[in-house]
């Protein structure tokens, strides 16, 4: 008999052969992204507040949702000596860890960095110059999330790149509910230099970073993940500041051929649903015989999971065993679904990733475990979710970044552009447009011509 104390865990079990495999697999599938109508509605009084009174809105909505009180925002600022402090008060293997992830993450990001976030330009035969200048955003938001759980690698997947990027002012918020301030979190701030920290949280937060207040300066972009409070806010204020994505439930998709330790598969599925209920985990494999073996790892292995409750809840509500096929009919099922995280747990996975388009993270081979990739194999673990993957890529060094173009058009080169975008122009109506680029032909404006006053170029006929 089942009880509160013995959660039991049924992913939907679905076969590719079956005739209503589409439709069950398509309701499974479906998550939507509205936010709730009255969430709406209060985010959106919650950002005019803090845009009206500033600080005072964030100190009375800190009160009343964090519990927190304070007589300014400036008291509820978390200086560097206090990220110092709490960095060398945790314990040494902490310290490690933090430093060693850190230090993948920002290896992994400086790659990037070299691959497509430098600037570049390159000349014409004619001398024209082309190019593309990349530079930071001067001041960047990162929004930590605080509530049911406290997310320090959240720190460092934000701020390292962003640090790579060459942003020279990363502003942390994170909410304190009744003034708890989490030791790892700081410790995180301190070891990925973030240069301002705050202990708020909520849509206030976004707020107070979107429009700036007398204490919260006014950044570029904000980035990290929240609840429906928060995506809500980033949502709204997106226009006025940059923002990363709206994430929804995180998502685990797992292709296995049958060679991985059900244990492990099993294992790989708790932990995404342990986030929370509307988290989803979905194995897809050829073999019957191994669905069965996994939900047998379920079956025993839920009881010792802390957080089983969640775990269950997760995988009866948008959990599914899949029986496939062939290994190549899941790779087509994965492209559909463009899970955010995608473990290939094959004795062969490089002869399956070739086929995969869509996917947040890629995870290769049974000894990648999606968790390593949350904390420390080095590529960023904000990822797409709800099929985003589609369209979507990682949080990277390139989100904090702009590129401007890079044109200087020589005198000769002018003389070939300037024909080209007269005939164009004047065949979009723009006779400006046309005019501009006539002038600067030989004997039509240059500076260098010899035109008698009041005698009209003959630029224009010569480009027609």
């Amino acid at each position: 008999m089942t009880t509160p104390e013995m959660p039991c865990a049924r992913p939907l079990r679905l076969d590719t052969t079956e005739p209503d495999f589409a439709t069950r697999f398509a309701e499974r599938l479906h998550w939507s992204a509205e936010t709730d109508a009255e969430i709406e509605a209060r985010v959106a009084q919650i950002l005019a507040d803090v845009r009206a009174r500033g600080d005072a809105a964030v100190l009375e909505y800190t009160r009343r949702f964090d519990g927190v009180e304070a007589a300014s925002v400036a008291e509820l600022e978390i200086g560097p000596q206090a990220l110092r402090a709490a960095f060398e008060a945790i314990p040494a293997a902490q310290r490690d860890a933090l430093q060693q992830a850190a230090a993948r993450i920002r290896r992994y990001h400086e790659a990037q960095l070299d691959a497509c976030g430098r600037s570049w330009q390159y000349r014409d035969t004619d001398g024209t110059l082309l190019g593309q200048k990349v530079t930071p955003l001067d001041r960047v938001g990162l929004y930590v999330p605080g509530g049911k759980a406290a997310y320090p690698s959240s720190v460092l997947m934000n701020a390292i790149p962003a640090h790579v990027a060459g942003v020279p002012e990363i502003v942390m918020v994170v909410p304190t509910p009744r003034g708890e301030r989490n030791p790892l979190v700081l410790a995180a701030a301190h070891v990925a230099g973030v240069h301002r920290a705050f202990a708020i949280g909520g849509a206030q937060a976004v707020a107070a970073l979107a429009y700036g207040t007398a204490t919260v300066p006014k950044v570029d972009k904000i980035t990290g993940p929240g609840n429906a409070y928060v995506a809500s806010a980033k949502k709204h204020v997106f226009g006025t500041v940059g923002i990363d994505m709206i994430a929804g439930p995180s998502e685990i998709l797992v292709l296995a051929d049958g060679t991985t330790p059900p244990d492990w598969v099993a294992m790989d599925l708790f932990s995404q649903a342990e986030h929370d209920e509307l988290a989803q985990s979905i194995l897809l494999c050829p073999d019957a015989a191994y669905l069965d073996a996994v939900q047998a790892a379920i079956d025993r292995l839920l009881p010792t999971m802390p957080r089983a409750a969640i775990i269950a809840r997760s995988l009866n509500g948008r959990g599914a065993l899949i029986r496939t096929r062939s290994m190549a009919e899941a790779c087509e099922l994965s492209n559909r679904i463009a899970p955010e995280h995608l473990e290939i747990a094959s004795a062969e996975p490089q002869r399956w990733e070739p086929l995969l388009r869509h996917a947040g993270a890629i995870f290769l081979g049974a000894y990648t475990s999606e968790s390593l990739g949350d904390y420390c194999a080095g590529p960023n673990h904000v990822l797409p979710t709800s099929g985003t993957a589609r369209f979507s890529s990682p949080l990277g060094v390139y989100d904090f970044q702009k590129r401007s173009s890079l044109i200087a058009v020589s005198a000769d080169g002018a003389q070939t552009l300037g024909r080209i975008a007269s005939v164009l122009a004047h065949g979009e109506g723009l006779t400006a447009h046309a005019r501009a680029a006539e002038l600067r032909l030989h004997g039509a404006g240059h500076p260098d011509a010899a035109v008698s006053g009041g005698q009209r170029a003959g630029g224009a006929e010569g480009a027609q």
